[in-house]
């Protein structure tokens, strides 16, 4: 998989995040991307080639590496990194939508007027999309941190399985190759998934929070408007009458 450029079309979603998100897009790339391509496929690389049991019957060795290991963690984080940096691209298209919006309506209307004051500001539908993107990111880190230990039971390798799945004749001892280097990995890519979380959570309360205290600004600023209008229209009746 090429992740440069996963990597070139989220740098466009950069300029369109806030601080926390920033944050996450570096975290995601830094600590999971990076340590993904770079470390992690190279302790993967051997996982079934040197997963040895304690027999020679032909099949017993791919059957249980394919009960114990119904699919890589290797597969399974790049399914997470890809579904979890899907969602910021309705953002990048949704300015994208708003930006042809702008230039037609430009176009018909001349180029002095202006549809948005910044196409690429979250207010309106573009704050919704935004706040839906990190709601869906947050439910797939969840979603596959569930299906992590769901299907190994547990974020730790075990060093030594059992198995007596047919064909193999009896209860048989499986081995897993590097157990403790794979362990260290799968802990730390699951604590990088829990800091997206967390990050993704910090941006929703940070998001509505944001939009709660510029709706009151708004409201308290409309209000002193009105207050001060009839002032301004009784200074004028007095300065008639005086007249």
């Amino acid at each position: 998989m090429d992740w440069k450029v996963l990597q070139g079309f989220l740098s466009g979603v950069n300029k369109y995040s806030t601080a926390f998100g920033r944050i996450w897009l570096s975290v995601v790339f830094v600590f999971r991307v990076l340590i993904f391509v770079v470390a992690a496929e190279r302790v993967w690389s051997d996982e079934q080639g040197h997963f040895d049991c304690n027999t020679r019957q032909p099949g017993c060795t791919n059957i249980c590496y394919n009960h114990f290991f119904p699919i890589s963690h290797i597969r399974l984080w790049a399914l997470q990194l890809v579904f979890i940096t899907c969602p910021s691209f309705m953002v990048v298209l949704h300015v994208a939508y708003r930006e042809e919006r702008e230039r037609k309506y430009r176009a018909k209307h001349g180029e002095n007027t202006r549809l948005y004051d910044n196409p690429g500001q979250k207010h309106g539908g573009l704050w919704w999309t935004y706040l839906m993107s990190l709601f869906i990111k947050t439910g797939f880190e969840i979603t596959f941190l569930y299906l992590l230990h769901y299907i190994y039971d547990s974020f730790k390798l075990p060093r030594k399985v059992q198995c007596d799945v047919s064909p193999c004749p009896n209860l048989v001892d499986c081995y897993v190759s590097r157990p403790t280097e794979k362990t260290v990995f799968s802990y730390f890519m699951v604590g990088a998934s829990v800091l997206c979380v967390v990050l993704n959570i910090c941006e929703i309360f940070y998001m509505i929070a944001t939009r709660v205290v510029n709706r009151k600004q708004h409201g308290s600023i409309r209000i002193a408007s009105r207050k001060v209008r009839p002032e301004v229209d009784c200074d004028a009746c007095k300065s008639s009458h005086a007249e």
